[in-house]
């Protein structure tokens, strides 16, 4: 069984889908459409930058989205000659759940990008409005790590279940800096991430208002491939419950460890990471640790040549 798992902010850089955009006359199509879409210089920004602009989360959520999609596609044709379903599962980390639901048909390609550059708009006020930031917490386990909180002053949550090794918090600024003191002398890393918000925590509360408000006036069909939501740990197959948890999605915690186990447990044995780097590959084998899986990423023809070589021999 195969899952398509697709990675959120973070995994960006300079000339990211640039080779398929050359390669493959559909990609080129793809990036011109999602320019018409959002009136934002997509190919610019992606293939040449700079990363400054790159990473301002309005430009970057809808940037990211496009090369996901992009590198979908080429899989869909290059790779499993058009059907999908050949794909058991999809998924994606965080912002990376809008390609999931674009690769399962659940929203169409102007729904997406439309979202996810909303939503990085309001994500980026609600920051402006409330600081705060986040941290990885690196070799502390999840009750160790909420004891911890609860010793700290101020307002705290676990954003990312990342891995059973990897957590991330988001907080007050003065909070985190404390938390941060007291999980190193627990012997653990605990490092500060180059975000200007707390995601995934009340902090985006107002954000997740005006988002909402935007995805009803969506169509929300039901799933060609089942969707493991990072809300929920486990697979929807109903666009009305998926509507429903992208609603929630920017305030909730990402249960990335529990939907890796929860599609692994149903049978996968093949996890392809769709987008740029290989972050989720990381994190998939830290949480199935002992266990035999396969994970390859697809972003450019190397990979696309691995792929196909790697499927040929599982």
């Amino acid at each position: 069984m195969i899952a398509c798992v697709f990675p959120g902010q973070g995994s960006q850089y300079i000339g990211m889908g640039k080779e398929f955009y050359e390669h493959f006359e559909y990609i080129k199509d793809l990036f011109i459409k999602s320019e018409e879409v959002t009136g934002l210089p997509v190919r610019k920004l992606c293939f040449e930058g700079p990363m400054e602009e790159l990473t301002q989360t309005e430009k970057l959520q809808v940037c990211l989205t496009v090369v996901n999609i992009a590198c979908f596609n080429v899989l869909l044709n290059e790779v499993l000659g058009g059907n999908k379903s050949l794909i058991s599962f999809v998924a994606g980390h965080s912002l990376g759940e809008y390609s999931a639901l674009f690769a399962a048909e659940v929203l169409s390609l102007e729904e997406v990008l439309s979202a996810v550059k909303l939503r990085g708009k309001v994500m980026q006020e609600a920051a402006e409005k409330n600081p705060s930031g986040m941290y990885a917490i690196i070799g502390i386990n999840r009750d160790e790590l909420e004891k911890t909180i609860q010793q700290v002053n101020g307002l705290i949550v676990i954003a990312n279940f990342n891995s059973p090794k990897q957590l991330v918090v988001s907080g007050e600024v003065s909070a985190l800096e404390e938390l941060a003191k007291k999980v190193k002398e627990l012997g653990a890393k605990a490092v500060k991430l180059k975000v200007n918000a707390g995601f995934h925590s009340p902090f985006m509360k107002e954000a997740e208002d005006k988002l909402a408000s935007y995805l009803e006036s969506f169509s929300w069909k039901n799933p060609r491939i089942p969707v493991v939501t990072n809300v929920s740990g486990r697979a929807e197959i109903e666009g009305k419950k998926l509507k429903e948890l992208m609603k929630s999605q920017i305030t909730s915690s990402v249960k990335w460890t529990d939907c890796v186990q929860f599609m692994f447990q149903q049978g996968v044995k093949t996890f392809i990471e769709v987008g740029p780097k290989k972050v989720l590959c990381g994190l998939i084998t830290q949480t199935l640790e002992n266990q035999t899986f396969n994970c390859f990423n697809l972003e450019n023809l190397e990979t696309l040549q691995a792929l196909k070589l790697g499927l040929q021999n599982t």
